[in-house]
């Protein structure tokens, strides 16, 4: 009898175990930390390699990648910011929205949530029975998430997706700047551009880790955009900056 709970309570914890481990628990800081890191390389390398093909001087190079670590950390955090702050601003009006419904309306709230599992494939009598054990224990909770779509991996955390972006971004900025301190100004365009390419390869397969995903086409998406990203930038700096 003991060996048979024993056994039941392993594995019950080997599930929970499973369970914990979901690619999906993560997409709420992976999204911003890729998209700020990403974008701190990209645009901090593409700006350094259309600076560097212009001719300009070292000290320029270095000042321009300097401004750019700070004014697009800050851009990133305060677009974050907003735009989930957008999204979170939405989830709230509409939780209030069913909050009153339910209050005022609660059997046609449960037809609506009872439907919605009809429609996934639960016999109408289960479906019923199930939309209203969950009413009772939280009414809001299941609406939140059955008809609305909130949970609590999807909701809104702006102030966790700004600092998430801006420190990120700063952190992917630093290796096409400390790139372009260590080399000297002649070989600079190059040294930049290798320099931020491993690191965006490095980033695309520890982004595909993470989540999941497969990472030869994460490096391939990440090192096309980024390699495109300078080519315009650095031919840009060339043209404009023989013309000057």
């Amino acid at each position: 009898m003991a060996a048979v709970e024993g056994s039941a309570s392993g594995a019950l914890e080997h599930a929970r175990a499973h369970h914990a481990v979901h690619y999906v628990n993560r997409v709420g800081w992976l999204r911003a930390a890729v998209l700020g890191a990403n974008d701190g390389i990209v645009s901090t390398a593409s700006l350094l390699a259309g600076v560097a093909a212009s001719g300009a001087a070292r000290d320029t190079i270095l000042l321009s990648g300097i401004a750019a670590l700070f004014a697009g950390a800050m851009s990133m955090a305060a677009g974050e910011y907003v735009s989930v702050s957008a999204q979170s601003d939405t989830e709230r009006a509409d939780l209030a929205k069913e909050k009153h419904a339910i209050a005022q309306q609660p059997e046609v709230e449960w037809q609506e949530l009872r439907n919605i599992y009809v429609e996934r494939g639960l016999t109408p009598q289960l479906a019923g029975e199930v939309a209203r054990q969950l009413m009772d224990a939280d009414a809001l909770a299941a609406h939140a998430r059955d008809e609305l779509g909130i949970s609590e991996i999807s909701t809104a955390r702006p102030v966790q997706a700004a600092l998430t972006s801006a420190a990120t971004f700063s952190a992917g900025a630093l290796a096409p700047l400390l790139a372009a301190v260590a080399s000297p100004s002649s070989l600079a365009l190059p040294v930049i551009v290798l320099a931020s390419l491993l690191c965006l390869a490095l980033l695309g397969y520890a982004g595909a880790r993470l989540g999941g995903a497969n990472t030869g086409r994460s490096l391939m998406r990440v090192l096309f955009w980024g390699v495109l990203a300078m080519v315009v930038t650095a031919g840009a700096g060339r043209l404009f900056g023989a013309a000057i």
